[in-house]
Order: structure tokens, then sequence, then C-alpha cells
């Protein structure tokens, strides 16, 4: 049915029909059209300070934003909400967490107040059958949400959703688990990962924080998950605790290293590939990130 001839519809439904919400209307325009396949993202998140200073990587967010096109909705899988099982947040305004310490009031005070979408987390919950999947109502966004996303939509206007990362499931879980959300790409989804690749906190040069370079064993895993991600390759991703020491220093627990995954699962064959951001800082973190499409 066209614009037109459903405006006509409604014009000759009853006074109370009429006076319906429109989320009570949507099963009559329902399935929506399909999109374009929108591009997936994955990026590297770092320091919460991120969300309140300027420099090269949030510049890099704000670039990278510009190349794609209006999303209807974001599921983030972020690295800082891990779970027993999986969860989509459902309501309708997911608060802002500061779920970090020791940092300056002024990043405390950050709220970024997008909505929710209870729609996308229900149809988020439909499209997976290899694991029940439950509808959150007291997380919200973490700061590997919002600390990035409000470089990309600053006015706060897109709606966010949430996944969580089952922590009791190896890596091929999440990887498969990923791909059933590939028809929330052609529904004007934007798919974010929010982690690091390379994130051993233990071996970070604090007094070197804002500085540019890795340490080899960093630098090596880093040279090879980039070739792997660009060549499609990515059984050894998957097999991350077999590729050797640089990868074990590299990925010492899989929280941030998983939503790579999540991201790289959704490429299909016809879509680029790319990376931003691409270095490292203070030793032992990589904010290298990926655009697919």
């Amino acid at each position: 049915m066209d614009r037109k001839s459903f405006l006509k519809t409604l014009a000759v439904l009853p006074v109370t029909a009429a006076a319906m919400k429109l989320h009570e209307l949507r099963p009559l325009t329902d399935p929506l059209p399909n999109t374009q396949a929108m591009p997936v993202l994955f990026l590297g998140h770092g320091s919460p300070m991120n969300a309140i200073e300027e420099n090269e990587f949030v510049t890099g967010f704000r670039n990278i934003a510009k190349t794609i096109p209006q999303p209807t909705a974001i599921l983030c899988i972020s690295a800082h909400w891990e779970t027993k099982g999986t969860f989509v947040t459902a309501m309708q305004q997911p608060p802002t967490i500061h779920d970090f310490g020791g940092f300056p009031k002024e990043l405390y005070d950050v709220r970024y107040n997008a909505p929710g979408s209870p729609d996308l987390a229900s149809k988020t919950k439909s499209l997976i059958t290899q694991t029940e999947v439950g509808l959150d109502d007291k997380w919200g966004l973490d700061h590997g949400a919002w600390s990035v996303i409000k470089h990309l939509y600053p006015k706060a206007d897109v709606p966010v959703v949430q996944m969580s990362l089952d922590y009791t499931k190896p890596a091929q879980f999440h990887y498969e688990l990923a791909r059933q959300l590939q028809a929330l790409r052609k529904k004007g989804v934007l798919i974010i990962g929010s982690g690091n690749m390379v994130h051993n906190l233990g071996m970070v040069e604090w007094r070197r924080l804002n500085e540019t370079f890795g340490f080899d064993w960093a630098v090596e895993a880093s040279e090879k998950m980039k070739q792997l991600i660009l060549s499609d390759n990515h059984t050894p991703l998957i097999q991350y605790s077999s590729q050797g020491r640089a990868f074990q220093l590299s990925i010492p627990s899989p929280e941030h290293y998983l939503p790579l995954l999540y991201s790289l699962a959704l490429k299909e064959k016809q879509d680029s590939i790319s990376l931003f951001n691409d270095k490292a800082l203070a030793g032992s973190l990589t904010m290298t990130s990926v655009k697919i499409g």
C-alpha cells in the first residue's frame, strides 16, 4: 500500500481507530521495507576519557560517521557488559552508566540521552535461535557504548540498544550468534562492536598513556590480526588462544576482543573492509577500528 492509499484508508476509519497511537498501527505497515545493507563497525574505544577529550581518535570516530547513511537505530556489543546468558536492553530510555572509577568529575557529568528501542530489542531476540535472549530493563548504556557513539551521533537522536556478552561461552559461539543478526543490516540498523583488539591493562605504560607506541608483542599481534581481517580469514581470529604468545599477551581476557568477532561475523563477501584509528597506545593497547561495507 502506498502512502496516498494508506492515508485514504485512515480517513474512513472510525474515530477511535484513527486516534490510535502510531505504534498500534504498525501491523498495517509492517514488514518495513528493506534498506541497502548498513555498514558494520568495530570501534577501538580506549579510555573513557575519549568521551570528553579532543584527539585524533575522536576525530576518526566523527569522520567515519560522515561515511555512513543515517541509521534507524544502533545495536552495540560492548566489552563492558558481561552476563551469564545473552541479554538486550529493552527500555525506552536507557540510563548513562559510569562504569569506571578515578576519573575527573567532568566525565561523570556526561549524560548520553539517546532513546532505547524496545522494538529493536524484540526483533533481535526473535532473530537469535541458538540461545535464549533476555529482555533487560536494568542495564543501560555503559562507557563502551556512549563514550564512542556520542562522537558519531552527538545529538543523541538515534535509538541505541546494547547486547551483552555471555562470559560462559567460547569465541565460536559469539561468532555464530552474530551471524544471526545479519537481517538487521537491511533494516537500517548500524551494528557496532566496541572493545580493543589488543587490550592488556596490566602491562600499560601508565607514564606514557597518551603516547602512540606498542610493545613488540602488541605490534606482532596487531599486525597479524589486521592481516587476517583484511584477507577475510576469520578462523585463526576465532581460535585466538592458539595463535601464540603475542596473542596471549594481547588478549589476557576475552571481553575487549569478542566485539571484534561480532563485527567480522557480519561481513558478506561483497563488503569492502577498511581500518582507521590504526595506532597503538601506551605499549599494550590498540585503537585500531574497522569499517565493513
